[in-house]
């Protein structure tokens, strides 16, 4: 789908207090021109309105040697009302300049910061609806890249666009008055004016492309940095600081090479636009001279051609400017696309399923097709898969959250068919209701920096308490440890603030004060990801026992191998290797599957096999003779 959105009106001048936007319309990601060709039409009204504030300057700067030529003549032959005219004239083309080149800086600005607004708001709902999925398919770096440096080169272009029209339409003006007020210079600068304009088309290639090569190694190298310091812990903690840091030192050089390669281009192409109008110049007035020798043209005339030559620099500026800012913004203008374009996969069943009606949440069972695994309707069920990476993939996928790259990662060669709710297929949910049914809470669940209140302060159903939530995942001497380091006199531990992440909070405070906040929402379906991992063994068994609690009549499925968690479960499902191998009571399945023992007990096949050994021999009364001897 591509154009605008049913919100968006091209025509209306967008402020920068109305920001963020409503609805910052639907792109159109099918290339990077493309994107930038759209976001210059829904700016269409602020666009034209740059345009003629820039109009407004720049044909008052290039009206300025009018009235200094008339000035000029006025003096020649001793008339005081010209000379007034004339001094009355420049005063009224300077109160214009001063106008025009503020009113184009403000709508200028405006411009610039309205379609970085617009693609921040793209960017950060394209990311919201794909989740954890987007870093599975796109780097982070270049997530972070898009979203900071490509945003301001994007907005450059738009903002360079009116200014750059205004300065065209201007040499147009200049050159047809100067053939209408004195034909035998003006056509010389005709004639002159759009070589002068053009000269540069030849280096732009070669320009364009060195400094793509500079953006795309820039790149590269905030992707590097990026992913350093997201496991700078790690590398830390195997002394592997010294290599990354000379790899990005050496991705530093790169960039450092590729901007001087780059910004010679561009040295080169502000030498032709200062040479070629002096050259141009040169021409004027040695044949301008000759003319008034001849008393062909006045010197006020004279003069009048050489100012506004000399003017037509500023104008000519900005042709390499828009080079500049095109060369710049067209790779960021991929990059963007490229994050844009991502969707969430289609539902892949090949089959159709009833979608409900828009504003209704399904219910029922949970059930996913590829696995086979079934959580029934408001039961506590527990799900032990002996792949860690295939655990998060299958939660992911619960929550509807299945991307085309999970094909991939399984190694199946197919997008896996949705999961579903009652005989409603998640992906065919809009996100909103989908997320609102199911909540999936992964291994590693991020805390928000802010107070304890704002962190429990999510949308909810208002059915579960703050308190009752963090009573269950028995987030106490969590309370405690918030409230002596209060700043606040009362001790209020819901008015502590948390760090960043939540770096001041040990692994296991994280946590549960996250399993709180999960509990808080009291969503109709809940998938839990080792959500007591890094607790000690009493506190999980409380934990565990507190979630059943809260949870009752309400779906619940949590991905564990603890036994302490699987004994609270009303059923307990065993995945191996991608389906669902047996289905029972965590007792039941501890006596009777080997599988599910191997990965609950951490048991060898070792003692598996002398453990099915005795009880063979139990079976055969074997044992009982040999206890009887000895």
């Amino acid at each position: 789908m591509h154009g605008f959105s049913q919100y968006t009106e091209p025509w209306d001048v967008m402020q920068i207090r109305d920001l963020p936007y409503p609805d910052p319309g639907v792109p159109d990601v099918r290339s990077g021109p493309r994107f930038l060709y759209w976001l210059g039409r829904n700016q269409l009204g602020g666009q034209l309105k740059s345009l003629s504030w820039g109009l407004l300057h720049q044909c008052g700067v290039a009206a300025l040697p009018l009235g200094v030529g008339l000035a000029v003549q006025a003096v020649v032959d001793r008339s005081g009302s010209r000379l007034a005219f004339a001094a009355g004239l420049i005063a009224l083309l300077g109160v214009a300049i001063a106008l025009g080149d503020t009113m184009l800086h403000r709508t200028a600005v405006t411009n610039w910061i309205t379609a970085a607004a617009r693609v921040q708001q793209l960017l950060a709902r394209r990311t919201a609806e794909l989740g954890s999925a987007l870093t599975r398919r796109v780097a982070a770096g270049e997530v972070v890249a898009v979203s900071t440096g490509d945003v301001e080169k994007i907005g450059w272009f738009v903002e360079a666009l009116s200014r750059f029209a205004a300065a065209a339409l201007t040499l147009v003006v200049v050159c047809v008055g100067l053939l209408v007020y004195q034909p035998a210079l003006g056509i010389v600068v005709a004639i002159g004016v759009p070589v002068l304009a053009l000269a540069v088309l030849p280096l732009l290639p070669k320009a364009t492309r060195r400094a793509d090569a500079q953006r795309e190694m820039a790149g590269r190298a905030t992707e590097l940095a990026s992913d350093t310091v997201a496991g700078l812990r790690v590398l830390r903690g195997i002394g592997g600081e010294d290599l990354f840091l000379g790899r990005y030192r050496d991705a530093s050089q790169e960039v450092r090479k590729a901007a001087v390669r780059s910004a010679r281009m561009w040295a080169l192409i502000s030498a032709v636009q200062v040479l070629l109008p002096g050259l141009l110049l040169i021409t004027v007035v040695l044949y301008g001279a000759k003319l008034a020798l001849d008393g062909r043209i006045a010197v006020g005339e004279l003069v009048t051609v050489y100012s506004a030559v000399t003017l037509l620099l500023y104008p000519l500026r900005h042709f390499e400017e828009i080079a500049m800012a095109y060369s710049f913004s067209r790779p960021s203008a991929k990059r963007a696309a490229r994050v844009l374009s991502l969707e969430r996969t289609a539902n892949a069943r090949g089959t159709e399923a009833p979608v409900p009606v828009t504003g209704q949440t399904p219910s029922g069972d949970l059930y996913d097709p590829a696995t086979g695994l079934l959580a029934p309707e408001g039961r506590f069920t527990a799900v032990v898969c002996g792949d860690p990476d295939m655990a998060g993939m299958l939660a992911e996928r619960l929550g509807g959250h299945a991307t085309s790259d999970t094909a991939a990662d399984t190694g199946t060669g197919e997008t896996p068919p949705s999961a579903l709710l009652g005989a409603v297929a998640l992906d065919d949910l809009p996100l909103i209701t989908a997320r609102g049914a199911v909540l999936v809470q992964d291994k590693d669940p991020v805390l928000m920096s802010g107070t304890l209140a704002e962190l429990l302060d999510v949308p909810a159903s208002g059915k579960v308490a703050a308190a009752d939530a963090l009573d269950a995942a028995q987030c106490g001497d969590v309370l405690a440890a918030l409230a002596q380091a209060s700043a606040d006199s009362t001790d209020d531990p819901m008015r502590t603030r948390i760090t960043e992440r939540g770096r001041s909070l040990s692994g296991g405070q994280r946590q549960r004060l996250a399993l709180a906040r999960s509990l808080v929402t009291d969503p109709q379906v809940l998938v839990l990801d080792e959500p007591t991992s890094a607790v000690d063994s009493h506190t999980e068994a409380r934990v565990a026992a507190g979630v059943k609690r809260l949870r009752t009549g309400r779906t619940t499925v949590v991905f564990a191998s603890s036994p302490l968690v699987l004994d609270q479960a009303d059923r307990v499902v065993l995945v191996h290797e991608g389906e669902v191998a047996a289905v029972g009571t965590h007792r039941e399945l501890l006596h009777t599957d080997p599988r599910y023992r191997a990965v609950v007990t951490r048991e060898t096949d070792d003692e598996s096999a002398a453990k099915a050994a005795i009880g063979r021999a139990r079976e055969h009364g074997v044992l009982e003779e040999i206890e009887e001897s000895a």
